[in-house]
């Protein structure tokens, strides 16, 4: 704690304001109080300064020359690194309109000039104990969904290595549509991409392989891997903040059918059912162009979509094989040939399992029981 009692770290804050004698009054009083400051003149500056470091909280002052604070506020909430900073405008004005402008254009709270210390330290205070909060809270659900997500993915690649090899295929088009149209949410289209599969971990590997490669389906088989949308949606309907990547993983493969769930969903839907489709071609042989030149043709795609895909390269990635002592396996390398238990019994891990620290140990366990002391694995160049 200071001498003043406010706490160790209290928040770094920027003050904006064209009167340099309000300037240095905000400045010195926060201060005293223990606060980091960063002090500007014009908007422009701040709005430059902020784009380097954010702060923790901006106090504006609205009435200023070349850009006023309502356009400085609309601005750093544009920003998606500088959305999230609560904003307090600063003014003589105390109209209700200006007011309410205030808030409409992103700010959280107004003070009124001239200014009273204590006031302005309670209110600052305030939003940056909010601030704080939403951040922690962010960053427990971020670690959450991290660590369910984990899971998620290791089921499919222990259940299947194709699998989770066509969930990075798809993820791969999707990360490049969403890059190349400049969508500002990738993160849910990220995570629907690399989850899109989760409902094949129920299917036999020959009936995913079948469908994929084109090879026609029996009457039974069709309807299994039909569910597969539907059923890995339901996996992830009821986890919070994943509604919205559920609907897009249930939509994939009729994405024209959504209509209430919203222009996010119908965008990730879309770009999905269309890495979808092209990681099947690519799968089947087709060169990159001609699978795109066919999606194109197809007329089921907006051009914009399928423009975006002019210049799609797979991600190529060379690797030389290998075989390793225990010792030496690492995260990245791929399992070339299935690993069972001494008995033959038991299958421990498919060939092409991508390795990780856990089916590392996991190898190391079996391995030693059956007096292993190599595997045969695939080394990334």
């Amino acid at each position: 704690m200071h001498l003043n009692g406010s706490p160790a770290d209290p928040g770094n804050v920027m003050v904006v304001d064209d009167n340099p004698a309000n300037l240095n009054l905000m400045e010195n009083m926060l201060r005293q109080y223990g606060y980091v400051v960063r002090s500007f003149p014009r908007g422009r500056l701040a709005l430059s300064a902020a784009q380097q470091q954010a702060p923790d909280l901006i106090l504006l002052d609205i009435n200023m020359p070349e850009m006023d604070g309502f356009e400085v506020c609309a601005r750093l909430k544009a920003d998606e690194k500088l959305s999230g900073v609560p904003v307090i405008f600063l003014s003589a004005l105390n109209a209700v309109e200006d007011k309410i402008k205030g808030l409409q254009s992103g700010g959280v709270d107004y003070i009124s000039k001239p200014f009273h210390f204590e006031e302005v330290r309670a209110r600052v205070d305030t939003h940056l104990r909010l601030r704080r909060a939403q951040q922690a809270e962010r960053d427990l659900l971020e670690k959450t969904l991290g660590g369910v997500v984990s899971t998620l993915w290791e089921m499919i690649q222990v259940s299947s290595p194709l699998l989770a090899l066509r969930s990075r295929g798809v993820r791969d088009i999707v990360i490049h549509l969403t890059q190349a149209t400049g969508r500002s949410d990738a993160w849910q289209f990220d995570l629907a991409a690399r989850l899109c599969l989760t409902g094949c971990i129920s299917l036999p590997d020959e009936i995913f392989q079948k469908a994929w490669q084109g090879t026609p389906l029996t009457a039974d088989e069709e309807q299994m891997f039909d569910a597969h949308p539907r059923r890995g949606a339901s996996l992830l309907a009821n986890i919070p903040r994943l509604e919205a990547v559920a609907d897009i993983i249930g939509a994939q493969d009729r994405p024209e059918a959504v209509s209430s769930a919203g222009e996010q969903v119908r965008a990730g839907a879309w770009m999905l059912h269309l890495g979808l489709e092209l990681d099947r071609r690519l799968y089947r042989g087709m060169t990159p162009a001609g699978a795109v030149r066919e999606l194109a043709r197809s007329g089921r795609f907006e051009a914009q979509l399928t423009d975006a895909l002019r210049n799609y390269s797979p991600v190529q990635s060379e690797s030389e094989l290998q075989d390793l002592p225990l010792r030496n396996l690492r995260a990245g390398m791929t399992l070339v040939s299935d690993l069972c238990s001494p008995d033959g019994k038991l299958l421990i891990l498919k060939a092409g399992t991508l390795l990780n620290d856990t089916w590392i140990e996991r190898i190391g366990n079996f391995a030693k029981g059956r007096g292993q002391e190599t595997i045969q694995v695939r080394v990334p160049k």
